[in-house]
């Protein structure tokens, strides 16, 4: 098996030039945005520093609360996983259903501030190869203890979307073992990435190896 190269990335952000001040308003440009501006709103977040103590997990949510005041809505975008959907298609569909459904209940639609319009952004990711490698099994646990949080946003998020599996690349390169490192492979597949912010992730990623290979 080929050693796991260790890679990183840094996420540039791209203004769309588009902005909004209501739920309809939301609706009708969520429509026309790339899904690549979905993808940068629930996800490009976890690189943010601030994002350590996270209200919310995308920013729809957080726009729906500090810029509408609607807590109501903002709790039920706040609940959204990506991870429940088979893709961002099928995402930006329940965005627009919750949006109409919140419409029908308001007897007045709430507006944001001129100072508070939801500006859509897309983002690209730069990765860039490291020198680090890992060459066994067992150290996994080490490495991704010294891993930056930004290489592992690269390896269990970007992954998730980019390979074929929709897994991320460490339980890729385990199962390219064979059966030998499935169990493990399945415990590392199973964690509700989403709601964890990348602190998180690490501190469970590096105890769920270390327990294994104790």
């Amino acid at each position: 098996m080929d050693p796991f190269q260790i890679r990183d990335c840094t996420i540039a952000a791209v203004a769309l030039g588009e902005k909004v001040y209501s739920l309809s308003e939301l609706a009708n440009k969520l429509r026309e945005v790339p899904q690549g501006s979905l993808y940068h709103h629930f996800w490009g977040g976890r690189l943010r520093p601030q994002f350590e103590h996270p209200e919310y997990h995308n920013d729809f949510a957080a726009w729906a609360h500090h810029a509408l005041h609607d807590q109501v809505f903002a709790e039920r975008l706040g609940v959204l996983n990506p991870q429940d959907y088979h893709d961002l298609a099928d995402l930006r569909e329940e965005m627009l259903f919750l949006i109409d459904e919140r419409i029908d209940e308001r007897e007045v639609i709430p507006r944001s501030s001129k100072e508070e319009p939801f500006h859509f952004v897309a983002s690209r990711i730069l990765v860039f190869s490291t020198p680090k490698t890992i060459h066994e099994p067992k150290e996994m646990g080490e490495a991704i203890y010294h891993m930056s949080l930004s290489s592992l946003f690269y390896h269990v998020i970007d992954a998730n979307r980019r390979t074929k599996e929709r897994s991320n690349d460490f339980c890729v390169w385990l199962r390219g073992f064979g059966q030998e490192y499935d169990s493990l492979a399945q415990k590392v597949d199973s964690m509700d990435i989403y709601f964890l912010t990348l602190q998180q992730l690490k501190n469970r990623l590096v105890e769920t190896m270390r327990s294994y290979f104790r």
